[in-house]
């Protein structure tokens, strides 16, 4: 929960101040993002590479989707626990 200041801004919470849902949604969703870009990443390194893939193509976006929503999910599920033991 931000403060307002004196002069109308907004401060941030301090150190220790549990994160609401909406900022744990949303860090979460960004993490799931990250996730997804780094297997697309990944995956055209080892084709780029010479190596194939048991997917065609098209497929590693689907696939893109799974790591997404897995990492995103996980990252809502745990970041509870990171925050409560004070380790960023």
């Amino acid at each position: 929960m931000s403060s307002t200041n004196e002069a109308g801004g907004s401060t941030p919470d301090p150190p220790g101040v549990p994160a609401t849902k909406r900022a744990r949604a949303k860090s979460a969703t960004l993490w799931g993002v990250v996730g997804g870009f780094a297997f697309l990443v990944l995956a055209q390194g080892y084709l780029l590479l010479g190596g194939d893939l048991p997917v065609p193509y098209a497929w590693l976006f689907v696939v893109a989707v799974g790591v997404t929503a897995v990492s995103g999910g996980l990252t809502y599920l745990t970041e509870h626990r990171i925050g409560s033991k004070r380790r960023t």
